[in-house]
Protein backbone atom coordinates (compact mmCIF):
# COMPACT_ATOMS: atom_id res chain seq x y z
CA UNK A 1 0.00 0.00 0.00
CA UNK A 2 2.75 2.39 0.87
CA UNK A 3 4.61 1.52 -2.22
CA UNK A 4 1.57 2.10 -4.35
CA UNK A 5 1.16 5.55 -2.78
CA UNK A 6 4.78 6.43 -3.41
CA UNK A 7 4.52 5.23 -6.97
CA UNK A 8 1.48 7.40 -7.64
CA UNK A 9 3.14 10.40 -6.05
CA UNK A 10 6.29 9.94 -8.09
CA UNK A 11 4.27 9.61 -11.27
CA UNK A 12 2.40 12.81 -10.58
CA UNK A 13 5.60 14.69 -9.88
CA UNK A 14 7.19 13.37 -13.06
CA UNK A 15 4.20 14.42 -15.10
CA UNK A 16 4.22 17.90 -13.61
CA UNK A 17 7.91 18.36 -14.25
CA UNK A 18 7.50 17.19 -17.85
CA UNK A 19 4.68 19.67 -18.47
CA UNK A 20 6.63 22.57 -16.98
CA UNK A 21 9.72 21.74 -19.01
CA UNK A 22 7.77 21.60 -22.25
CA UNK A 23 6.03 24.89 -21.54
CA UNK A 24 9.26 26.68 -20.86
CA UNK A 25 10.87 25.23 -23.98
CA UNK A 26 8.03 26.29 -26.29
CA UNK A 27 7.81 29.76 -24.76
CA UNK A 28 11.45 30.64 -25.33
CA UNK A 29 11.31 31.02 -29.15
CA UNK A 30 8.14 33.03 -28.89
CA UNK A 31 9.80 35.43 -26.53
CA UNK A 32 12.74 35.73 -28.89
CA UNK A 33 10.53 36.67 -31.82
CA UNK A 34 8.62 39.39 -29.99
CA UNK A 35 9.75 43.00 -30.66
CA UNK A 36 11.50 44.83 -27.92
CA UNK A 37 8.96 46.34 -25.64
CA UNK A 38 8.90 50.14 -25.89
CA UNK A 39 8.31 52.20 -22.79
CA UNK A 40 4.84 53.51 -22.54
CA UNK A 41 4.68 57.29 -23.22
CA UNK A 42 2.11 58.72 -20.82
CA UNK A 43 1.90 61.96 -22.83
CA UNK A 44 0.75 60.12 -25.93
CA UNK A 45 2.41 59.17 -29.22
CA UNK A 46 4.87 61.58 -30.84
CA UNK A 47 5.88 63.20 -27.55
CA UNK A 48 9.31 63.08 -26.04
CA UNK A 49 9.05 60.81 -22.99
CA UNK A 50 11.66 62.94 -21.25
CA UNK A 51 9.19 65.80 -21.36
CA UNK A 52 6.65 63.83 -19.40
CA UNK A 53 5.46 65.50 -16.23
CA UNK A 54 7.18 62.81 -14.10
CA UNK A 55 10.53 63.20 -15.89
CA UNK A 56 13.09 65.16 -13.91
CA UNK A 57 13.58 68.73 -15.19
CA UNK A 58 10.42 68.58 -17.31
CA UNK A 59 7.92 71.45 -17.41
CA UNK A 60 4.78 70.43 -15.47
CA UNK A 61 2.66 71.82 -18.32
CA UNK A 62 4.33 69.51 -20.79
CA UNK A 63 6.28 72.27 -22.53
CA UNK A 64 9.98 71.72 -22.99
CA UNK A 65 12.03 74.27 -21.02
CA UNK A 66 13.67 76.93 -23.12
CA UNK A 67 17.33 77.45 -22.48
CA UNK A 68 18.58 80.99 -21.92
CA UNK A 69 21.14 80.50 -24.70
CA UNK A 70 18.49 79.86 -27.35
CA UNK A 71 16.33 82.74 -26.19
CA UNK A 72 18.80 85.28 -27.62
CA UNK A 73 20.07 88.43 -25.98
CA UNK A 74 18.06 89.95 -23.23
CA UNK A 75 15.41 92.35 -24.53
CA UNK A 76 14.98 94.21 -21.28
CA UNK A 77 14.88 97.96 -22.01
CA UNK A 78 18.01 99.89 -21.23
CA UNK A 79 17.57 102.37 -18.47
CA UNK A 80 17.04 105.80 -19.98
CA UNK A 81 19.47 108.54 -19.27
CA UNK A 82 18.36 110.67 -16.41
CA UNK A 83 19.03 114.32 -17.01
CA UNK A 84 19.25 116.28 -13.85
CA UNK A 85 16.99 119.27 -13.97
CA UNK A 86 18.81 122.49 -13.31
CA UNK A 87 17.78 124.02 -10.07
CA UNK A 88 15.58 127.04 -10.46
CA UNK A 89 17.57 130.23 -10.16
CA UNK A 90 15.91 132.89 -8.15
CA UNK A 91 15.86 136.04 -10.18
CA UNK A 92 15.46 139.23 -8.31
CA UNK A 93 12.85 141.51 -9.73
CA UNK A 94 14.47 144.58 -11.25
CA UNK A 95 14.25 147.42 -8.84
CA UNK A 96 12.33 150.41 -9.97
CA UNK A 97 14.57 153.21 -11.19
CA UNK A 98 15.13 155.85 -8.63
CA UNK A 99 13.35 158.99 -9.47
CA UNK A 100 14.43 162.24 -7.99
CA UNK A 101 11.44 164.42 -7.55
CA UNK A 102 12.43 168.00 -7.94
CA UNK A 103 10.13 170.80 -7.14
CA UNK A 104 8.78 172.11 -10.44
CA UNK A 105 10.42 175.32 -11.35
CA UNK A 106 8.07 178.21 -11.18
CA UNK A 107 7.25 179.65 -14.56
CA UNK A 108 6.31 182.89 -12.91
CA UNK A 109 9.15 185.41 -12.78
CA UNK A 110 9.60 189.09 -12.01
CA UNK A 111 11.49 191.30 -14.44
CA UNK A 112 12.52 194.86 -13.59
CA UNK A 113 13.00 197.39 -16.35
CA UNK A 114 15.53 200.21 -16.47
CA UNK A 115 14.72 203.49 -14.67
CA UNK A 116 13.98 206.82 -16.45
CA UNK A 117 13.52 210.41 -15.35
CA UNK A 118 10.14 212.02 -15.86
CA UNK A 119 11.15 215.49 -17.10
CA UNK A 120 9.93 218.32 -19.28
CA UNK A 121 12.84 220.09 -20.87
CA UNK A 122 15.06 221.20 -18.05
CA UNK A 123 12.50 220.42 -15.35
CA UNK A 124 12.81 216.93 -13.79
CA UNK A 125 9.79 215.62 -11.89
CA UNK A 126 11.32 212.43 -10.60
CA UNK A 127 12.54 208.93 -11.25
CA UNK A 128 10.31 206.16 -12.73
CA UNK A 129 10.97 202.39 -12.72
CA UNK A 130 8.56 199.55 -13.52
CA UNK A 131 8.55 195.82 -12.70
CA UNK A 132 6.40 193.22 -14.43
CA UNK A 133 5.37 189.71 -13.37
CA UNK A 134 5.52 187.21 -16.21
CA UNK A 135 3.94 183.71 -16.28
CA UNK A 136 4.98 181.73 -19.31
CA UNK A 137 4.82 184.19 -22.16
CA UNK A 138 2.24 186.44 -20.63
CA UNK A 139 2.39 189.51 -18.38
CA UNK A 140 0.13 188.90 -15.39
CA UNK A 141 0.94 191.96 -13.31
CA UNK A 142 2.71 195.35 -13.48
CA UNK A 143 4.06 197.36 -10.54
CA UNK A 144 5.65 200.86 -10.48
CA UNK A 145 8.60 200.55 -8.12
CA UNK A 146 9.36 204.27 -8.30
CA UNK A 147 7.27 207.34 -9.31
CA UNK A 148 7.75 211.15 -8.88
CA UNK A 149 6.63 212.53 -5.54
CA UNK A 150 5.96 215.94 -3.99
CA UNK A 151 3.44 218.60 -4.78
CA UNK A 152 1.31 217.96 -7.82
CA UNK A 153 3.60 215.01 -8.75
CA UNK A 154 1.91 212.89 -6.12
CA UNK A 155 -1.43 213.40 -7.84
CA UNK A 156 -0.08 212.64 -11.31
CA UNK A 157 1.85 209.55 -10.11
CA UNK A 158 -1.32 208.24 -8.47
CA UNK A 159 -3.23 208.59 -11.73
CA UNK A 160 -0.52 206.76 -13.65
CA UNK A 161 -0.34 203.91 -11.11
CA UNK A 162 -4.10 203.49 -11.07
CA UNK A 163 -4.20 203.28 -14.87
CA UNK A 164 -1.22 201.00 -15.55
CA UNK A 165 -0.44 198.90 -12.44
CA UNK A 166 -2.02 195.75 -11.04
CA UNK A 167 -3.35 192.47 -12.44
CA UNK A 168 -6.17 194.21 -14.28
CA UNK A 169 -4.40 197.37 -15.41
CA UNK A 170 -3.76 198.52 -18.92
CA UNK A 171 -0.35 196.82 -19.05
CA UNK A 172 -1.92 193.37 -18.52
CA UNK A 173 -4.78 194.17 -20.86
CA UNK A 174 -2.58 195.26 -23.76
CA UNK A 175 0.41 192.98 -23.06
CA UNK A 176 2.69 195.72 -24.45
CA UNK A 177 4.14 199.16 -23.79
CA UNK A 178 1.70 200.86 -26.17
CA UNK A 179 -0.25 202.48 -23.37
CA UNK A 180 -2.55 205.49 -23.47
CA UNK A 181 -1.07 208.61 -21.94
CA UNK A 182 -2.64 209.70 -18.66
CA UNK A 183 -4.03 213.26 -19.01
CA UNK A 184 -2.07 215.82 -16.97
CA UNK A 185 0.81 213.34 -16.38
CA UNK A 186 2.44 213.20 -19.78
CA UNK A 187 6.07 213.16 -18.58
CA UNK A 188 5.37 210.51 -15.91
CA UNK A 189 3.40 208.40 -18.42
CA UNK A 190 6.26 208.55 -20.96
CA UNK A 191 8.88 207.53 -18.37
CA UNK A 192 6.61 204.66 -17.25
CA UNK A 193 6.30 203.41 -20.88
CA UNK A 194 10.09 203.50 -21.37
CA UNK A 195 10.80 201.46 -18.22
CA UNK A 196 8.00 199.02 -19.12
CA UNK A 197 9.45 198.53 -22.62
CA UNK A 198 12.85 197.74 -21.07
CA UNK A 199 11.33 195.07 -18.82
CA UNK A 200 9.40 193.44 -21.67
CA UNK A 201 12.57 193.24 -23.78
CA UNK A 202 14.34 191.41 -20.94
CA UNK A 203 11.46 189.03 -20.32
CA UNK A 204 10.79 188.05 -23.93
Amino acid sequence: MRRAFLAITGLAASTTALVVFKGSTSATPVAQNLPTAQPVNPAGPGTDPSAAPDAPGADPAGVAPTSSASAGPSTSPKPGKTTARPSATKTKAPSAPRTTTKAPQSTTRRVTGAGFDAKDGSENYGYVQVQIVVSGNRIVEAVALSLPTGGESDIHSGDVSNRYDGTGGEVVQKQSANLNTVSGATETSDAYKQSLRSAIEQAF
